[in-house]
C-alpha cells in the first residue's frame, strides 16, 4: 500500500497510478476535501488557510497543486514556502488563518510526499475531523468558486525567523547563558529546511554550528529517520570537530535527536526526557508522552514532584491528554518535543533551545554524562506479521487475559506494566501485523522480554 488515507491526513509514494499513489489528482482530491471541509468548519464564507513544505523533491509540484485547488475553492493562502511542521503550526493562530497544510512526508524516504492537515489552532485534527475529510474526498462532493470569487495568495518567507524569535522570547530560553557556554555543535539537516532553520537559532544563540547535509535540495542523503542505524557520518564528525554534541532533526523538523560528544547516540526517548527535566526544574507540574515511550519520563516527573499519564500513541492523543492534565511538557519518544508555553505541536527548535539553556545553566560540558545521570531503560522494537485472516483484536484480547493480575491499560492495543518493565502491543491500521514494544533495565532483558511475548502471541494466534 503506497496510498495510507488516515484521519492526520494523506500520504503515498509520487507517480504511478491514481488512487494507488500520490498523483497529481490524489493532491487535489485531498486539498478540496479539506478545503470542503474548513468551509463548513469554520461557519464563514471568506478562509485563509497557511501553506508550507519541506525540501523534498516533490514538493513544489504538490505544492502548486494544493494551494490552487484551495484558490479555486474560493480560499486566500499564505504561503511560507519552504517550511517546517512547527513553523506552520506558529503560523496558524499568529495569522488568525482558519487552517494549515504542511506538505511532508516527515521521516519518509524521498519518494514520499505527504498532505499533513491543521486546525485554526494550528494544531492536528481530531479523530471525527479527519474522517469528515475522508468522507467528502471518497463522495469527491466539491463545489469550487466562481471566477470572481477565487481565493488570494500572499507570500511570506518571513516565518522561519518569526519562529526562531517566538522560541527566544520564552522565558526557560536563556541565549545569553547558552552565549557565554562557548558550544560547538554539528547538525544534521539531512538536506532540507531543518538545514536553514536549526543553523540560524543556533548561531542566534551564540553556538558555533558545523553543517552537515545543510542543503535544502531534496537529495536525502541517508535514510531521513534519525535512528542509529541511519547517523554514522555525524557520529563520527561530531568526534572529529571536538564538538560538545550533535543535532540531528527529521526533514520536517518536528522530530529531534542528539549525539553525545563521544559520537554515541543520547537516544531519541531521551530528548523528552532532557528537556523535561529542565523544564519541570523550573515549573514543576506534569507531563505526558505515548505508551510506547519510556518510562524514564515517569521517573523525572516523578523526582521533581509532578504526576505522569500515558495516552494513546500519536501526536493529537498526547495533546488531547495534556490539555486534560494541564500538563507542563509533552511529547513522544521519537524525540518530539510539546512545549504548551510556545504551542501544542512537536517542535525540534524548542527542544533544541530547552536544552542549550538546559546545558549552559548548570554548567553541563558533558553530554554523555548527562545521559548517564537518567534512569536507564533500554527499549527493544519488534512486529509480527500476520494472515488477514488471523483475529488480531482476539489475540490482544487473550494476551490481556493472561496478564490480567499484571497493571493493564487497554486504551490502545495491550500494555502491560511488570515491576521493572513493561510491553506494549498494538495492531497496525495499515497492514496485518502486530508490534511489539518492549522496556527494561537492559538491552538483553528488553530482547528476552519481547521475545517471550511474541512466543506468547504465537501460542495464542495458532501460527
Amino acid at each position: 500500500m503506497t496510498l495510507i488515507k488516515s484521519i492526520s491526513g494523506i500520504r503515498g509514494t509520487i507517480g504511478g497510478k491514481t488512487g494507488d499513489n500520490l498523483t497529481p489528482v490524489d493532491a487535489v482530491k485531498f486539498a478540496s476535501a479539506y478545503g470542503i471541509w474548513l468551509k463548513g468548519h469554520a461557519g464563514k464564507e471568506k478562509l485563509t488557510v497557511v501553506i508550507g513544505r519541506d525540501a523534498r523533491i516533490s514538493g513544489p509540484m504538490i505544492h502548486n497543486l494544493v494551494v490552487n485547488t484551495l484558490i479555486g475553492l474560493g480560499i486566500d493562502v499564505i504561503d511560507l514556502g519552504l517550511s517546517t511542521t512547527p513553523t506552520v503550526e506558529v503560523a496558524v493562530p499568529l495569522e488568525k488563518a482558519d487552517g494549515g497544510i504542511i506538505l511532508t512526508a516527515s521521516h519518509n524516504p524521498k519518494q514520499w510526499n505527504a498532505l499533513k492537515l491543521l486546525n485554526e489552532k494550528g494544531e492536528f485534527l481530531s479523530g471525527a475531523d479527519g474522517a469528515k475529510i475522508l468522507e467528502i474526498a471518497e463522495n469527491e462532493a466539491f463545489d469550487f468558486s466562481d471566477v470572481d470569487s477565487l481565493g488570494e495568495i500572499t507570500v511570506n518567507d518571513a516565518y522561519m525567523d518569526i519562529h526562531i524569535d517566538e522560541v527566544l522570547e520564552l522565558p526557560l530560553v536563556d541565549a545569553e547563558a547558552v552565549k557565554k557556554a562557548g558550544f560547538k555543535v554539528v547538525v544534521d539537516g539531512v538536506n532540507s529546511s531543518g538545514g536553514i532553520i536549526i543553523p540560524k537559532l543556533l548561531e542566534q544563540m551564540g553556538v558555533e554550528v558545523v553543517k552537515l547535509y545543510c542543503e535544502p535540495n531534496g537529495h536525502f542523503p541517508h535514510n531521513p529517520e534519525p535512528l542509529k542505524e541511519h547517523l554514522g557520518d555525524i557520529c563520527e564528525l561530531v568526534i572529529k570537530e571536538k564538538a560538545h554534541f550533535g543535532i540531528v532533526v527529521d526533514p520536517d523538523v518536528d522530530r529531534l535527536a542528539f549525539i553525545s560528544e563521544d559520537g554515541e547516540m543520547f537516544g531519541e526517548e531521551y530528548t523528552l526526557v532532557a528537556c523535561a527535566d529542565y523544564v519541570l526544574s523550573k515549573t514543576p507540574g506534569n507531563a505526558v508522552s505515548n505508551m510506547s515511550s519510556s518510562r524514564a519520563l515517569r521517573d523525572i516527573t516523578q523526582k521533581h514532584g509532578g504526576t505522569y499519564e500515558a495516552s494513546a500513541v500519536g501526536e493529537v492523543n498526547v495533546v488531547e491528554l495534556m490539555k486534560k492534565n494541564n500538563a507542563i511538557i509533552g511529547g513522544e519518544g521519537n524525540g518530539g518535543i510539546i512545549y504548551p508555553e510556545l504551542h501544542y505541536g512537536r517542535d525540534s527548535l524548542v527542544g533544541v533551545a530547552l536544552f542549550l539553556t538546559y546545558l549552559a545553566e548548570n554548567n553541563i560540558t558533558s553530554v554523555a554524562a548527562l545521559r548517564a545521570s537518567y534512569p536507564q531503560y533500554y527499549m527493544s522494537k519488534n512486529k509480527i506479521e500476520l494472515t488477514p485472516q488471523i483475529n488480531v483484536d482476539a489475540i490482544l484480547e487473550g494476551m490481556a487475559a493472561k496478564y490480567k493480575d499484571e497493571e493493564i491499560s487497554t486504551i490502545d492495543g495491550v500494555k502491560i506494566d511488570f515491576a521493572e518493565e513493561w510491553v506494549h502491543l498494538r495492531k497496525s491500521n495499515t497492514e496485518p501485523i502486530i508490534r511489539i514494544y518492549t522496556e527494561a533495565q537492559t538491552q538483553d532483558k528488553a530482547d528476552a522480554l519481547a521475545i517471550r511475548i511474541i512466543d506468547e502471541i504465537k501460542a495464542v494466534a495458532g501460527i
